[in-house]
């Protein structure tokens, strides 16, 4: 046959013509009662199978079948297959000239080079501020699409400086709004039955009611990552998770589809079914967005091909509850444009904190450097952790920092509040008009830290200095001083950039 004379012709029409026969139709066309088609089942009929075989190799005239497809018994769906093969075996041949053939390859090939430079092998969600958790959005789609030909998102409400995300579970899916949390690994829900759990707003997550709920067995990779597993008489891996506040959440490791927006998957979770801590109402458990295997960042990287980063913009804690910020995973999370600086991730490989070195923290011009009397050290190691709202530092850093505020603002600290305690505290009606501070992390990236960032108001008429200090010795930059910066975490290269951003605005 003349189309295999022409080697790189046949090569562009089995990877561009045929690609369009196999992904066209409908649901229903390749749908025979059971799940839509995906990578890990299918539901072709034998008849649509011989259709595309055919369609693989255009020029079918030889094909013993060929001209026997019985297109009556076929759907409409199916029949566009069909008339495909029949435009490639008679008007391929008889009506298109070699030259009008090849202006059409031609074309395909801009049209599909255009359509490659629109697609990002990434995908964001948005984050709100939570004081509107559940704002309708459009249902995520029930096929199976890979992440770069989607922009899933989630929006989130306020609760004193967490962030929420939202995914949906199971089949059918169910929304479920947790924290947005760097510091942990692991993602859960509350799931019925609950008997010792806290109180929850939404409908909880019934795993009988899904037809893809899969419990993991004892011994089984993901069961063997976690620490404080344990195995039922079922063979079931239980877990029990527990967070430096003192929450928990004990419940099953299970497998179970996920998506937000049209971008769909299997992950591991764990289905709660005795949690308690600090968690309101609103919070239908965690996302963990840590460097660990079970990490939504890790499994995301895993389902999808791509590579382990990510990057945040949140919004600052006073902000509209209507204003959304971003995460982004994949090959588009990059951090990079002007006012861009980056510094080591000094976490080992597979470990859940993003831990880099803070060598100290300027008041306006004034350097506050680390070296205090808790330690020899001239840079001490910090946690980025978005499920932490205050930055917490070391007691003798702290006052320092504290003295120097004090001495550069014209504004009186708030004495004579029990409620407020020791914190530095102002009265003001919008926000403090104070010095900027700048942290400064190894490789002489400086952070600036606007008062937005730096001050917040736990009542009316009032801000306080959003850092306090440490009393277990775990070093932590919370989100508060996190928000209107774009912060790349790529476990890949090992770094974290930053850069200042309106959040509001992305």
């Amino acid at each position: 046959m003349n189309i295999f004379k022409l080697d790189y012709v046949a090569l562009l029409i089995l990877n561009l013509i045929f690609w369009h026969v196999s992904t066209v139709s409908s649901e229903s066309a390749f749908n025979t009662g059971g799940r839509v088609l995906d990578t890990f089942r299918s539901s072709l009929s034998s008849k649509m199978a011989e259709a595309l075989v055919c369609a693989q190799n255009w020029p079918c005239t030889n094909h013993p079948k060929a001209n026997d497809l019985d297109v009556d018994n076929f759907d409409a769906s199916t029949s566009i297959v069909v008339d495909f093969i029949h435009l490639q075996t008679n008007s391929m041949a008889n009506i298109l000239s070699f030259h009008t053939f090849i202006i059409i390859i031609l074309y395909l090939l801009i049209f599909f080079q255009t359509l490659e430079a629109t697609i990002n092998s990434s995908f964001t969600i948005q984050l709100l501020h939570r004081k509107s958790l559940f704002v309708s959005s459009s249902p995520p789609s029930s096929s199976f699409l890979p992440s770069f030909l989607t922009n899933p998102s989630s929006k989130v409400t306020s609760n004193n400086g967490d962030y929420l995300m939202k995914l949906s579970l199971g089949t059918p899916p169910v929304d479920i709004y947790g924290l947005a949390d760097t510091g942990s690994d692991l993602i859960w829900t509350q799931c019925l039955p609950c008997n010792n759990c806290y109180p929850q707003k939404a409908p909880m997550f019934d795993p009988t009611m899904s037809q893809t709920f899969k419990p993991i067995p004892c011994g089984s990779e993901p069961c063997a990552s976690m620490y404080g597993t344990s195995c039922s008489p079922e063979n079931s891996c239980g877990y029990s998770y527990e967070y430096a506040d003192s929450s928990v959440s004990k419940g099953v490791l299970a497998e179970e589809r996920f998506s937000f927006g049209g971008a769909e998957s299997d992950i591991v979770f764990g289905c709660g079914h005795e949690d308690s801590g600090t968690f309101n109402e609103n919070d239908m458990g965690v996302i963990g967005l840590g460097g660990g295997p079970l990490s939504l960042v890790s499994q995301i990287a895993a389902a999808f091909g791509g590579k382990r980063r990510f990057s945040q913009c949140l919004v600052p804690f006073h902000t509209d509850p209507n204003v959304a910020g971003t995460l982004t995973f994949g090959e588009g999370s990059e951090v990079t444009g002007e006012g861009v600086v980056t510094t080591p991730l000094i976490s080992q490989d597979g470990e859940t904190s993003y831990i880099v070195s803070l060598k100290g923290i300027s008041v306006g011009d004034i350097f506050v450097p680390f070296n205090t009397s808790e330690t020899e050290s001239s840079q001490m190691n910090i946690v980025i952790d978005s499920g932490t709202p205050t930055t917490y530092l070391p007691q003798d850093f702290y006052d320092q920092l504290v003295q120097e505020l004090k001495g550069q603002s014209n504004m009186v600290p708030i004495e004579d509040d029990p409620d407020l305690g020791s914190q530095l505290c102002y009265q003001a009606d919008t926000n403090v008009e104070g010095p900027i501070l700048t942290a400064h992390f190894d490789n002489n990236a400086d952070v600036p830290l606007m008062p937005i960032q730096t001050f917040i108001p736990p009542k009316d008429g009032v801000f306080c200095l959003a850092m306090a200090p440490s009393s277990d010795g775990l070093l932590i930059f919370g989100n508060f001083a996190q928000s209107n910066l774009l912060i790349g975490f790529d476990l890949e290269d090992k770094i974290v950039s930053f850069k200042p951003t309106d959040c509001t605005s992305q």
